[in-house]
């Protein structure tokens, strides 16, 4: 696959977690070798929420052991799911990030170049920012368990394992597993999150560039129009191709921050927690709310761009244009008065106001389950 310029480091995060084959890598062996460390992501990451899912079948048996257990397992279930999401959509990936790098949507103007340089500047800052925060979570779960269970020789999660691990060797084994597992899946959230949030930021940018476009018609340049046209029908394509794909995802997504802002409500209601676990707690629920609020935060973003571009019509001289490109310029507005708009499962709209009744439902869940 060709070298990717547009969201540099969100594919670099994507082949650190196993699901980028490296472009440089070109020869059978090096990309045996990748698809092997792929394979153990998958297991290491895989043998982790499984352990965890059959200590919740089998051994628990009370409210706070089930929540104890249930809200890293859901953390964990979605990292499996967005890694087998990442991985069956490679050539998507591929084939959305050539949408953006060839005409109409390619910028070819130093200002068109400039506006795409800025909006992936922006996703790479946000993604570095998400990033330090998921790992620092990570980090000090790492050091809290550290510090308190490995020292009375407990897991740091809870854990059905086939065999018996009392002894010392064993012990440090299964308690690695977990460390990494949890990075590896911290990984992946990192790197899914970045991909689906950077693809909506390059929806709002190919619009802006539509704009800058747009303004070139004041200085008698007509001929831009048809590629403009293009270019806005390419970028309504986009955004449907990227909620299609990921339509899983961000379902899965939905619903689990629900149940993890619920369960560690009732975690924080818990007498028996100590100081360091709550810090551990609010700084875990933080990244899952940091993941959702990004979606509906970007997908309000295209909408309300969507929607602007009819406003950035109006302000070009418009009126001296021919009888053709005012009818080229009216089909691009009737289009905009539809703006894009992305749904979780064709249902939730992914925008603030949807953010904002996920906080509500899980508020009333935590209630329910409270009482209960």
């Amino acid at each position: 696959m060709k070298n990717m310029r547009i969201l540099a480091l969100t594919f670099k995060i994507l082949m650190v977690c196993g699901c980028w084959v490296p472009d440089s890598w070109r020869t059978p062996y090096k990309r045996l070798v990748y698809h092997v460390y792929t394979v153990f992501i998958i297991l290491l990451i895989h043998t982790f929420m499984l352990s965890q899912l059959m200590d919740l079948i089998l051994i628990v048996d009370n409210a706070d052991d089930f929540t104890d257990n249930f809200y890293m397992l859901l953390a964990m279930i979605v990292s499996c799911c967005k890694m087998f999401t990442l991985l069956m959509n490679r050539s998507n990936i591929a084939m959305l990030i050539d949408i953006l790098e060839k005409k109409p949507c390619r910028p070819i103007q130093s200002d068109e170049i400039e506006i795409q340089q800025k909006f992936d500047k922006h996703v790479q800052t946000n993604m570095l920012c998400y990033a330090i925060c998921v790992e620092t979570t990570c980090l000090c779960i790492a050091v809290t368990s550290l510090l308190t269970e490995f020292r009375k020789g407990r897991l740091t999660f809870r854990a059905w394992l086939p065999f018996d691990y009392s002894s010392s060797s064993l012990f440090r084994i299964v308690y690695v597993h977990q460390l990494i597992s949890l990075t590896a899946g911290s990984i992946l959230q990192v790197a899914c999150d970045g991909l689906i949030c950077g693809l909506l930021v390059h929806v709002c940018c190919q619009i802006e560039i539509i704009e800058c476009r747009l303004r070139k018609l004041a200085d008698k340049r007509p001929d831009i129009l048809r590629e403009s046209v293009l270019q806005h029908n390419h970028v309504f394509k986009f955004a449907r191709l990227v909620n299609e794909k990921f339509k899983l995802t961000i379902v899965i997504q939905f619903v689990v921050s629900t149940l993890v802002v619920c369960f560690n409500l009732y975690q924080f209601t818990k007498s028996t927690a100590l100081r360091a676990q709550y810090i551990q707690l609010i700084m875990y629920m933080g990244c899952m709310l940091s993941q959702i609020f990004f979606y509906c935060w970007y997908g309000n973003e295209v909408k309300l761009k969507s929607r602007q571009l009819v406003d950035k019509i109006f302000d070009i001289e418009w009126f001296e244009l021919s009888k053709h490109n005012k009818q080229s310029l009216l089909m691009i507005m009737k289009r905009s008065s539809r703006p894009i708009e992305l749904t979780s499962a064709y249902v939730i709209s992914m925008n603030l106001d949807s953010f904002v009744n996920l906080l509500k439902t899980s508020y009333s869940a935590y209630n329910i389950l409270k009482q209960v």
